[in-house]
Parts: C-alpha cells; structure tokens; sequence
C-alpha cells in the first residue's frame, strides 16, 4: 500500500511539474525572475542563482510532502 500512494504522489508531482512548465510562461508568477534571485552581468560572464525561487519551492514542497505524510 505504501508503494501505490508513493507512485501516485509521484505521479501527481510529474503532472504539476509538466503543467507549470508548459503553461509557466502565462502565469502572472515568473519563477526565476523573483524579487531576490541574484543576477549578475558581467563582461564576460553571467551569474544567476534563484535564491527568491529555490526558497519558495522548498516551501511548496515542504507543504506537500506534510499534507501526504499527514
């Protein structure tokens, strides 16, 4: 039983992840250009890391994994 509700999760998370990427573009969110997420233009070199992002992702997460355990 453990195993069926693991693979179900699972696949409702391979659903969400697919939907958000195939409809992210139209969201009034932009996920990964937040407030916050570091980005830096240099000459010759780009540096980006979405801390603003990986924060509120682990957040989203961290809820979903609690309400399934729960």
């Amino acid at each position: 039983m453990p195993l069926g509700r693991l693979l179900i999760v699972m696949g409702l998370v391979l659903l969400a992840v697919g939907l958000l990427l195939s409809f992210g573009g139209r969201l009034p969110l932009h996920l990964g250009r937040l407030p916050g997420d570091i980005h830096i233009h240099g000459r010759n070199f780009d540096f980006y890391f979405p801390i603003t992002t990986c924060i509120l992702l682990s957040l989203a997460l961290t809820l979903v994994m609690w309400l399934v355990r729960r």
